[in-house]
């Protein structure tokens, strides 16, 4: 189905241009921080496969991006340990900054084209594979938009937020609604049993992966749903523009593909139901690259052709196909626990 120009979501929707400067330099100051500590980095397999032995694929922010051989999974080598990456976002000055600014400013567009698609895309998945309604558990609950959009459907008896960041927290409990602020492998299964555990761009962030989807399995009832949205290596957006494109971000240490975000959460024992890659922003985002100067499409005449000659005609259909063949760099995965 075509979009309609009016439905096509912007990326100066969400991340409004006037104030994406101040953004950057307290991004900037992060990452400062993060380097300053770099002596408690540590070195890890592929956190898909395990292979022991990846080559550098690039360097981006001082820190090495390996490829692994095997599964072709995209990842930070050495990594900021466990302990250098709570501090890290307990102290952030750039997410104080989006909880402060960014996210009040675009939160009605975040609401209209992200949240409440996203839920009716949850709701859909949840009916089509028989989910009972009781606990739906949110990690990396952000700003709250999502639980708060999702409360107003009644579909759920319990909607708990987890979110470690507490500027964040704190934004997700004046909505009222029930967090706990903690990061989810220091959540006790005894204490919260959930019928869906749903995760929106988290497991790139994480130091092992593995131990989060096997700490968010723990969480589940048997028959129960695990929803996980993250970046898509093999997507449109990083495949042209590698290291420069945004989305290879100092925080983001994770660049799953759909085989291997799919190898990684059979091995924790849950069932893989379907693999989607329902992305708006790929051309968008490669275009505006290419206007600014950071990328060069010369030889590239296709590209040249659809992200500039021709992006009013072609533009959203070029989206379109992206998303529709697993193509873009937004993935979802869909898992049941046995």
């Amino acid at each position: 189905m075509m979009t309609k120009t009016s439905e096509i979501l912007r990326e100066t929707d969400i991340r409004p241009d006037h104030l994406m400067e101040g953004q950057s330099e307290r991004f900037l100051a992060d990452i400062k921080r993060l380097l300053a500590r770099r002596s408690e980095f540590v070195e890890v397999p592929c956190p898909s496969c395990d292979h022991p032995d990846a080559p550098v694929a690039f360097t981006k922010y001082e820190l090495s991006y390996r490829r692994c051989p095997t599964c072709d999974t995209t990842f930070v080598n050495p990594r900021p340990s466990p302990a250098v990456l709570e501090e890290y976002y307990a102290t952030s000055e750039n997410y104080a900054y989006w909880a402060a600014h960014i996210f009040p400013a675009s939160e009605e567009v975040r609401r209209e084209r992200i949240f409440r698609p996203r839920v009716e895309q949850l709701l859909t998945i949840c009916r089509r594979f028989g989910v009972h309604p009781g606990v739906l558990l949110e990690v990396g609950a952000g700003f709250g938009t999502f639980c708060e959009e999702l409360a107003k459907t009644q579909f759920f008896e319990r909607i708990v937020a987890v979110e470690p960041t507490p500027d964040l927290a704190a934004r997700c409990r004046s909505r009222g609604i029930e967090v706990v602020e903690a990061p989810i492998e220091q959540v006790s299964s005894d204490a919260i049993r959930a019928d869906v555990v749903a995760c929106f761009e988290v497991l790139e962030h994480l130091f092992s992966p593995r131990d989060y989807i096997r700490q968010c399995s723990r969480m589940l009832n048997p028959g129960g749903l695990l929803l996980i949205t993250c970046p898509n290596g093999h997507g449109f957006d990083v495949s042209v523009m590698g290291v420069v494109s945004d989305t290879v971000d100092v925080e983001h240490l994770n660049y799953f593909n759909p085989d291997s975000l799919a190898e990684l959460t059979t091995a924790c024992g849950l069932e893989v139901l379907e693999v989607l890659t329902p992305g708006q922003l790929d051309a968008e985002l490669v275009r505006k690259k290419v206007l600014v100067g950071a990328m060069d499409l010369t030889g590239q005449e296709f590209l040249q052709r659809v992200l500039i000659d021709r992006w009013d005609d072609v533009g959203a259909a070029f989206q379109q196909f992206l998303a529709t063949n697993k193509l873009s760099s937004h993935m979802w995965l869909v898992a049941r626990k046995p």
